[in-house]
């Protein structure tokens, strides 16, 4: 008499877990490369410090180092959220796929504006207020917080 494979072993949630598994593979390499650059960012940041390189330092050029300061910040912090999403991942595999993979999308948009926003602000700055790019910071924190809420929610969410 042959057995039902165990539910872990179906066909379904084979699927699942590979989606699941893809998901947060992709969070784990942005996560990691995200690290990189912008540690090399702070590196950079450490290195015209420490030549005194006007264009960072000069007192008028206050708002380009703070801007060029957060982006290295957010970037990294986000970056190690970015991880963090990728390990917690297997922690909920009950999660609806639609749901996580739009938490997953979010967290990516929320990596790329947030920093993206502080640094192309800060590049071009106008007198003492940012460039531009800042705008894209309002949308990056809204996707932030979407994906933090969604995992949130999720993590005390029960198999039906």
């Amino acid at each position: 008499m042959k057995t039902a494979p165990p539910p872990s072993k179906t066909p379904a949630a084979a699927g699942l877990m590979t989606e699941q598994a893809a998901l947060s593979a992709r969070h784990l390499r942005f996560g990691w490369w995200t690290l990189a650059v912008f540690l090399s960012l702070g590196i950079g940041l450490e290195t015209m410090h420490g030549f005194k390189i006007g264009w960072y330092l000069n007192v008028s050029n206050e708002t380009r180092r703070l801007m060029l300061t957060l982006a290295h910040a957010h970037g990294t912090l986000l970056a190690l959220v970015n991880l963090a999403f990728s390990m917690t991942l297997p922690l909920i595999p009950f999660w609806d796929s639609k749901k996580r993979r739009f938490a997953g999308a979010c967290l990516l948009g929320a990596s790329v504006l947030m920093p993206a926003g502080f640094l192309l602000g800060g590049i071009i700055v106008h007198g003492g207020d940012p460039g531009l790019g800042i705008f894209l910071l309002p949308p990056g924190a809204l996707l932030l917080l979407v994906a933090v809420i969604m995992t949130a929610s999720a993590m005390r969410a029960r198999p039906r």
